[in-house]
């Protein structure tokens, strides 16, 4: 490989993110064990180098080498800053222990032609994104996990400002000025 000197590590990870829950938890593993060994042996990888190589594990582990708020393009690798602020708000996640088959959410994935560039759509107020800011995903997967469908629609009801499943599911995750009281909201298994 690129840095043969290095020595073999062993490590134990603790995960805390669900694997298969749309929440980038194996992503992100790889993308901070990147920067981790960066660090550790002071291997003085820029974070573009990192980025390429983040790449090689899956087309959102670049984000986590950022790290922050951006619009990603590309197959994650081209990020832009993002101007999204959502400090002030409340976001309640709602993971229903559903793994989706990424495969199976590609497959019938509407190809959206003329549509508004995402960057545009978020730089409106958080309240025109019910409208206009669309996860084609969630056409596919509502139709083969229905309940998948009646979250989203209890987190509208219960106030949410703003509501999608998370990148290609199963999380489905509600932005709030005051979170709600989700108490009896959702299913006891979620």
């Amino acid at each position: 490989g690129k840095f043969p000197d290095l020595p073999s590590i062993q490590m134990h990870l603790h995960k805390n993110i669900p694997m298969g829950a749309g929440l980038g938890g194996g992503s992100s593993d790889g993308a901070f064990v990147l920067s981790l060994l960066n660090e550790k042996y002071k291997l003085n990888l820029s974070e573009t180098e990192l980025i390429s190589l983040a790449l090689q594990l899956g087309s959102d582990c670049p984000f986590f080498i950022k790290n922050s708020p951006v619009h990603a393009t590309g197959r994650g690798e081209i990020m832009h800053p993002t101007s999204v602020d959502l400090s002030n708000k409340k976001i309640v996640l709602v993971l229903p222990g559903i793994h989706i088959n990424t495969a199976l959410a590609f497959k019938d994935c509407p190809i959206q032609s003329d549509i508004q560039p995402c960057n545009e759509i978020t730089s409106q107020p958080i309240e025109t994104w019910k409208e206009n800011l669309v996860n084609d995903f969630e056409q596919t997967v509502f139709s083969a996990y229905p309940e998948l469908k009646t979250i989203k629609e209890q987190l509208y009801a219960s106030g949410a400002i703003y509501a999608s499943m998370t990148g290609t599911g199963s999380t489905i995750y509600g932005i709030y000025d005051k979170p709600p009281d989700t108490n009896g909201l959702f299913n006891k298994a979620y």
